[in-house]
């Protein structure tokens, strides 16, 4: 069935269907207020409150569906939209997902620098962004044959230099300790990724796209952020300000004393602990950290 056409009247939302993406993305589906009800055994699910229907599909494929306008929009890693090479719009970064695409080789091994390996056999399921690193490395012309054998290994290609497969990985690392176990360590990136938005250059539902925007920026904003409030003399306050000037600027209300104001300020989650000391040497009294569990900025 062809769900471009049956489905007219919904966004089609391609979402990875399992993974490491996959839980990340339905708490921020869920977040955002798409309401849904997946079966085990489906992989489409129509969104209970608006006129979107989630396709669950595997992350690598998601930017062939979306390039195609199959789907309107989807969520994937920025590593499988440069490795399908499509034509789609990147939309915002969701900072999740983040992971390194590493030439990675055996710790005692003779290989130090990615040079050392033209020539030699590169084992990954990213065989366009390795083949293309290595073109580049070879500085391989139109007319030219690549030195470097590039060999497709669908999962499980932290194996492949131990079993004999391969002199090198190209492979993603989160943390790197699966690679430590196989024996392995990095001697280059090749790419820095994340989980991203991905937009059709020609949507069904522009305005759909535009909502699912404001709401995914307004949940970042409320994971990155905390609401910080306190009293402060009103003559300290133009220094208390620039410690919490806010994202645009700061709420200040006058208090019943006539000296005092109440500030609130949204403030980096990551940068809280030091500005509240910051805040109590300047002379500021009773500053409270609030979350944000959600917002529109």
């Amino acid at each position: 069935m062809d769900l471009v056409n049956h489905m007219t009247d919904r966004l089609l939302f391609a979402v990875p269907k399992k993974g490491r993406l996959y839980e990340k993305c339905t708490q921020m589906l869920k977040g955002a207020d798409i309401q849904f009800n997946r079966s085990n055994r489906l992989d489409i699910a129509l969104c209970l409150n608006l006129p979107i229907a989630l396709i669950f599909l595997p992350a690598a494929d998601i930017p062939t569906f979306v390039g195609e306008g199959r789907c309107d929009i989807g969520i994937t890693g920025y590593d499988q939209v440069m490795e399908s090479d499509v034509d789609v719009k990147m939309g915002m970064d969701l900072s999740f997902g983040k992971c390194k695409l590493q030439i990675q080789v055996p710790q005692n091994g003779p290989y130090q620098t990615p040079e050392q390996l033209i020539g030699k056999t590169i084992v990954s399921s990213f065989v366009n962004l390795t083949r293309k690193y290595f073109e580049t490395l070879e500085g391989v012309k139109e007319d030219e044959q690549l030195k470097t054998k590039i060999k497709y290994v669908g999962g499980s290609v932290e194996a492949s230099c131990a079993l004999g497969v391969g002199d090198a990985i190209v492979d993603l690392v989160e943390s790197g300790e699966t690679m430590k176990a196989a024996g392995l360590h990095a001697i280059e990136t090749i790419l820095d990724t994340s989980a991203h938005l991905i937009y059709s250059k020609h949507p069904s539902h522009p305005e759909l796209l535009d909502l699912i925007q404001s709401r995914f920026e307004g949940l970042l904003a409320a994971n990155k952020y905390v609401l910080c409030n306190y009293n402060a003399p009103r003559d300290k306050l133009p220094e208390l300000l620039k410690v919490t000037p806010g994202r645009r600027a700061a709420t200040v209300s006058p208090l019943e004393d006539d000296g005092w104001v109440a500030v609130s300020s949204m403030v980096e989650r990551k940068d809280i602990a030091v500005k509240m000391d910051k805040l109590k040497s300047l002379g500021a009294s009773d500053i409270l950290t609030l979350e944000i569990t959600n917002c529109r900025v």
